[in-house]
């Protein structure tokens, strides 16, 4: 480590960087407190822009450090899926966190060493770097975590935002966008506060109108935004069932538990009819050809009779050594021993859904079902439910919202039907009673912040729930509770810019204001 540390970093500012990372968390749900995200953000931008000359490799260790602390902080219920499920030893699942939280963390550390490096090349001033070049960078940074390796980017700085001022930028940008906007305004705060402390000067006065003018039309923007209806309800609501089983993680693959798992979903699938019935993801553990035999005979008869659409998770395999984490969907015009509908995962979890290369060893070290699974594609057809089209997900997948958009406007270029209602699949019991939940709820709202379409959330424990445009409250169950909740649900049509342009207007965005930040340098040059 010490070999990357030119001029050491001395112990307090190197603990004060992972707190002020780790703070983050209260910036997301289930705290809310969102305006912590950017304060801690400009506490980070304003280090940099106040001692560039600390040099690259010295930000670069700061920054990484408030990384590492706010993914710590962010997904340390990581642990229990690995030690309370996986039977993996205290030590090495502690380990196997911190090792991930070190990895989010060179995203941030690489955004700060960029943004100084350009700095001084470019011999940009201080606002050039803290309005310019750092929320360029910051913005590229999660973009780019949240696809290499196939993407992780659980908590990035947009998803604290679904109920503040900065929401109305997510129909515009998605959730990179939002990252952006508040990624601007750590910068504008930065400088404020460099402009605050020279105040005593007329210099140092003057240069609090800009920074000042990009926070103020930055939060009244948002709001403003927030008031454009980009979709509008369309067909009649149909009526939805969303059942939540609370199986616990420990027993749900058991063979002891495996007759009460599926009579207590038949009971709660056949105990009243709706346009919509929706389980958790493999909520029938077994795949169909393990099923007794008329038991996937059973519920399709149900469905037929009472006028049900039922949305069944399942694994599914077309030959051996062949699965795939997927949903059968049930219609009343189904015939008798005609094709359901199917949907199967196509973003897989690593080390849940798929194993990288050479980390067979880690996986075999927990005691739980895991292995190789095949993808869906990326465009599948949504299913018709009355007048609307519901598009499934399962969970991990609506942490990709590019992805989600990406199928509805595959499908409005294409004429295809578009999805009016979109349905999260989860069972993420395997992360226990922990902040998991409510941060993966926040993710879905999210989702519906981008594409303007309700999510219905359908999980083992929680969090299930119904969320619908222009409502910040999303209806749901008490987690971790056996109920059904029952809502009326409008489908939505249009198209919101995300939909439209995806990721390409925040990344284009970046990168313009990157070629802005070397152009003023290059104009400078030109005028000596």
């Amino acid at each position: 480590m010490n070999s990357l540390i030119p001029n050491k970093l001395p112990g307090a500012p190197a603990l004060l960087a992972i707190a002020a990372g780790a703070l983050n968390v209260l910036a997301f749900a289930p705290f809310g407190l969102w305006p912590l995200q950017i304060l801690a953000l400009a506490w980070l931008f304003h280090g940099i822009v106040a001692t560039p000359q600390a040099g690259a490799r010295r930000h670069f260790v700061r920054a990484w450090l408030y990384g590492f602390g706010w993914s710590a902080a962010s997904v340390h219920w990581l642990y229990i899926s690995m030690h309370d499920y996986g039977g993996m030893p205290g030590w090495m699942a502690a380990l196997a966190v911190a090792l991930l939280a070190l990895y989010v963390g060179l995203y941030a550390g690489a955004a700060a060493a960029l943004a100084v490096w350009l700095r001084g090349r470019w011999s940009s001033s201080p606002r050039i770097l803290g309005l310019l070049i750092l929320p360029a960078l910051w913005a590229l940074s999660e973009w780019l975590r949240g696809w290499i390796f196939t993407g992780f980017p659980w908590l990035v700085s947009g998803y604290a935002h679904t109920t503040g001022p900065l929401a109305g930028f997510a129909p515009l940008a998605g959730v990179y966008g939002v990252g952006w906007v508040a990624a601007l305004i750590a910068g504008a705060l930065a400088l404020l506060y460099q402009a605050l402390r020279r105040r005593g000067n007329v210099a140092g006065a003057m240069r609090l109108g800009l920074p000042l003018a990009t926070v103020l039309v930055m939060l009244a923007a948002g709001l403003l935004l927030r008031t454009v209806a980009w979709t509008a309800p369309a067909g009649a609501p149909i009526s939805v069932r969303l059942l939540q089983g609370n199986v616990p993680q420990e027993m749900k693959f058991s063979n002891e538990a495996l007759v009460s798992t599926l009579s207590m979903y038949e009971q709660m699938i056949s105990a009243a009819p709706a346009d919509l019935i929706a389980t958790p993801e493999t909520a029938i553990p077994l795949l169909p050809q393990q099923l007794p035999p008329d038991y996937l005979e059973r519920l399709a008869r149900f469905v037929q009779h009472s006028g049900s659409h039922l949305m069944l998770g399942i694994p599914l395999s077309d030959s051996p050594q062949q699965y795939a984490n997927g949903v059968l969907g049930f219609s009343p015009d189904t015939t008798s021993g005609g094709m359901p509908y199917r949907y199967d995962k196509h973003h897989l979890v690593p080390f849940g859904e798929f194993i990288p290369p050479g980390f067979r060893w880690f996986v075999d070290m927990m005691s739980i079902p895991l292995g190789d699974m095949t993808r869906g594609g990326p465009t599948q057809a949504p299913l018709a439910v009355k007048d609307q089209w519901v598009l499934p997900n399962i969970c991990y997948e609506d942490l990709f919202g590019e992805e989600i958009a990406g199928q509805l406007r595959s499908a409005y270029r294409e004429g295809r039907p578009q999805a009016s209602i979109l349905l999260n699949l989860s069972n993420i019991a395997w992360f226990g009673d922990s902040i998991a939940l409510p941060q993966h709820l926040q993710i879905s709202q999210m989702r519906t912040l981008e594409t303007g379409r309700p999510m219905l959330r359908a999980t083992n424990t929680g969090a299930t729930a119904v969320i619908l445009p222009g409502n910040g409250t999303p209806q749901e169950l008490t987690p971790f509770t056996r109920g059904v909740l029952s809502a009326s649900v409008p489908g939505y049509s249009g198209q919101t810019p995300y939909i439209l342009l995806g990721n390409a207007l925040v990344v284009g965005l970046s990168l313009l204001m990157l070629l802005v930040a070397w152009g003023r340098n290059k104009a400078a040059r030109l005028r000596h």
